[in-house]
């Protein structure tokens, strides 16, 4: 029960943020959060905030996730591409919203976990992958969306590579010492980016462990 209600101040607090996508809010109220954290952290699960899970990584808060997926314009037809899974509790949120999602990991321990759990969860529409994110999808695949969870320095030219005519990509992206989450489309091979809030991600690390 309180975690229903926790669920509810969650939403209403997204809400608040400028989320009016229904279909986003609707994933946020179907996803347990709770499953995706640490079990002594559980009480944590619907406060917007951001929590420490294995391998120095985290699970970013409620608030940036849904931000982000509002910039990616999710459309019940598109393909997405994640780099980034960590908890998986964004690509469960992904897979309420896409045709599928093509999901890229380089910590086997967080590969494995979050994929038992969105199995657990019955999610079926999600293909795994570990390996190096900065290398794209390992397939000569394009996608209408692309969206990473972890700090790039410059835009990654293999995801550009991998993001189809009028796609969008969404990301953090470093400027001037600082991070923003940046919206990158691409539009007959060319890319414009528009910045937007500062945030403050793990970095984008090249290789696998």
């Amino acid at each position: 029960m309180n975690e229903n209600i926790n669920k509810i101040h969650l939403i209403l607090e997204l809400r608040k943020l400028g989320i009016t996508n229904t279909n986003i809010l609707s994933s946020f109220e179907y996803v347990p959060r709770e499953k995706f954290v640490d079990k002594e952290l559980s009480y944590k699960a619907y406060h917007n905030k951001a929590l420490p899970i294995s391998c120095a990584q985290t699970i970013s808060q409620p608030g940036v996730v849904a931000k982000m997926t509002d910039i990616l314009k999710p459309k019940k037809n598109y393909n997405v591409l994640e780099v980034g899974t960590g908890s998986g509790y964004q690509t469960a949120v992904l897979s309420k919203l896409f045709k599928r999602v093509y999901t890229i990991e380089r910590y086997k321990k967080l590969f494995d976990k979050s994929k038992k759990i969105l199995s657990e969860l019955k999610i079926r529409n999600v293909v795994f992958y570990h390996g190096d994110g900065l290398k794209g999808w390992p397939a000569k695949f394009l996608f209408n969306r692309i969206i990473v969870t972890a700090v790039a320095r410059q835009l990654p030219q293999y995801l550009i590579d991998q993001l189809s005519e009028g796609g969008i990509m969404v990301l953090p992206l470093v400027n001037k010492s600082n991070q923003y989450i940046t919206k990158v489309t691409k539009i007959k091979n060319k890319v414009t980016i528009k910045k937007f809030w500062k945030v403050r991600f793990v970095p984008l690390l090249p290789g696998v462990k």
